[in-house]
């Protein structure tokens, strides 16, 4: 059966989502990064990629917020690795009362995502924006690597990925159905904002690149029904 052209999950519900969240703060027993160490892992990443072109792989929000500079972007596809919402946050779109849940790779499938070219004379700069923007804490340090992803024209390049399997506390597993996850991004927010705001914008800018993604697509009808259904039920409590 063809998926319908209309997305189920509309601004009008992502802003139902948002409310006023205070910054929690990071947990007491997170060990930071500090200055020192994004240096001494940008040097590495530097040096392990040599003078072969530097790529970022883009899945979810580093797609329309990549927090580096680039001089070109193409389509890729990551094999053996598919979207999976299996990390566990209490801050940002979540919060200590709230738990959401944020997409990273899990192992398995495919998964089609853009890259990001860095210019050749600014990639150690670049890997360490790239860094400082999706890591900041040691219990992160296994979950980046340079993936092989095969573009459209069939060139195969590796291209750093962040959140990619890894060993940090905070990823769930086994892997949560989505009949469990969308309840989760339905009602999680933070101070950075909503779950559910950051399902929504990471459909619509994979679909300016022409990508659809099955799972991502069945989740947002799932949520917008479930925020739906949260509003029934508060427009009945009120009565």
């Amino acid at each position: 059966m063809p998926m319908p052209r209309a997305m189920s999950l509309t601004q009008d519900l992502v802003d139902l989502c948002f409310r006023e969240e205070a910054d929690p703060g990071t947990p007491e027993n997170w060990q930071p990064l500090s200055d020192s160490d994004f240096a001494t892992i940008a040097d590495r990443l530097t040096a392990e990629i040599g003078d072969a072109p530097l790529w970022i792989f883009a899945y979810g929000s580093l797609i329309w917020k990549p927090g580096f500079d680039s001089i070109a972007c193409q389509k890729a596809t990551a094999y053996g690795w598919h979207r999976s919402f299996s990390l566990h946050i209490e801050r940002g779109r979540g919060s200590p009362s709230q738990p959401g849940l944020m997409m990273m790779l899990s192992r398995g499938g495919r998964c089609d995502g853009v890259i990001y070219r860095v210019a050749d004379d600014d990639k150690r700069n670049q890997i360490e924006k790239a860094l400082r923007r999706e890591v900041s804490h040691k219990d992160s340090l296994s979950t980046f690597r340079f993936l092989p992803v095969r573009t459209a024209e069939g060139e195969t390049v590796r291209a750093l990925t962040f959140w990619a399997g890894g060993k940090s506390p905070r990823i769930i597993s086994p892997l949560l159905p989505l009949e469990r996850v969308a309840p989760v991004l339905a009602r999680a927010c933070g101070h950075r904002g909503s779950c559910a705001e950051y399902l929504y914008n990471t459909v619509v800018h994979l679909a300016e690149f022409g990508i659809r993604d099955r799972n991502l697509w069945q989740l947002q009808d799932m949520v917008a029904k479930e925020i739906r259904a949260l509003q029934e039920e508060k427009v009945a409590v009120e009565a």
